[in-house]
């Protein structure tokens, strides 16, 4: 093994240790082939099943990629008219005082400045489209969006249209504890749960899925939605989905979306994207661990996953997936 590959592994596994997570896994693909893989572990802090390729993890609001790709479609299809569309146009079932001047745009871009008390209540931090801010109404609403568009949830699109012609496994909306599922340990003092949530969620947000099949999902995006030499989602989509969205921000520093995915354009200090990493990368993230970065220049696709929430580092968090992504983009630019 290269000695960079080794110290790409050691970095993941340090984190593990301590961010007190009980699992690890790191797949790496460059020019449509698994170049490095590394599990380590067990599937909860209160057992002893080892980490392995068919592990599914809890990929947490990585899920964020799966919506971004049905709101593409939706695009496609015409059934959505424009990024520009109020949300007001399609939906009725809120404030329109509160929403006022809410695009679809905005809420895919975290640029829709709304948020949710804890009785529900929703109100709005700052005009839309002013800043940036992450906050979970805007899945919620596009996750609602789309059902009011097809007629079903989009997990069922993806299911259909996508996962099925991949021959995904291992990727699924989980309801049910089972052996290959990997717990998400919230407390290292207690034990993990399995963190399941209704069918009827509507929020996708118990997707799981292995290391290798979100490395397969990103070299969907990588290669403009072709798989082994068929074109499973058209390309537009991807484009839709991987290519800056948001309208500029006054701060300069606040990161850059496209539908739901961080994309580099230049080095933004409040990105998740480290500055080292070419432009035209993207990236999703979930808070118990899952990263999915890709980089278009040296066609690479990197996936690394934990099962500790939240990632590693507090409110420094920001410099540690800069750090890896960092490391990471180097480690392979070498060899496209």
């Amino acid at each position: 093994m290269h000695p960079s590959h080794r110290q790409l592994i050691s970095y993941v596994s340090d984190i593990k240790e301590r961010n007190h997570s009980s699992a690890a896994a790191l797949v790496v693909m460059q020019n449509d082939k698994i170049i490095l893989e590394h599990y380590e572990g067990f599937h909860s802090n209160a057992e002893s099943n080892e980490i392995g390729i068919n592990s599914m993890f809890n990929i947490a609001s990585a899920r964020k990629s799966y919506l971004a790709l049905a709101i593409g479609f939706a695009l496609y299809e015409k059934k959505l008219h424009s990024l520009d569309d109020l949300i007001s146009k399609y939906l009725s079932t809120y404030d329109n005082n509160v929403l006022q001047g809410t695009t679809i745009r905005h809420l895919v871009t975290h640029s829709h400045g709304l948020n949710e008390r804890p009785d529900g209540l929703i109100y709005r931090e700052f005009n839309a489209g002013e800043r940036w801010a992450y906050r979970g109404i805007n899945v919620r609403i596009m996750t609602e969006l789309f059902k009011h568009l097809y007629g079903y949830d989009f997990t069922r699109l993806l299911k259909e249209r996508v996962f099925s012609p991949l021959g995904f496994e291992y990727t699924d909306w989980s309801t049910e504890a089972a052996k290959k599922l990997v717990q998400v340990i919230d407390n290292p003092d207690s034990k993990a749960d399995f963190a399941l949530y209704p069918s009827d969620d509507g929020m996708g947000s118990n997707l799981h899925t292995t290391a290798r099949e979100l490395a397969l999902w990103g070299n969907l995006h990588l290669n403009d939605g072709r798989h082994e030499g068929i074109q499973i989602v058209p390309k537009e989509v991807i484009q839709l989905c991987t290519s800056i969205q948001n309208t500029e921000y006054e701060d300069i520093h606040l990161p850059a979306n496209g539908l739901f995915w961080y994309v580099q354009d230049r080095a933004r200090n409040k990105s998740e994207i480290g500055e080292r990493v070419p432009q035209d990368a993207y990236q999703i993230l979930g808070n118990t661990g899952p990263l999915l970065l890709v980089i278009p220049e040296s066609r690479l696709v990197v996936v690394r996953m934990y099962n500790k929430r939240y990632n590693f580092g507090g409110d420094n968090y920001l410099h540690y997936l800069r750090e890896f992504s960092n490391l990471a983009s180097g480690t392979f630019s070498m060899n496209p």
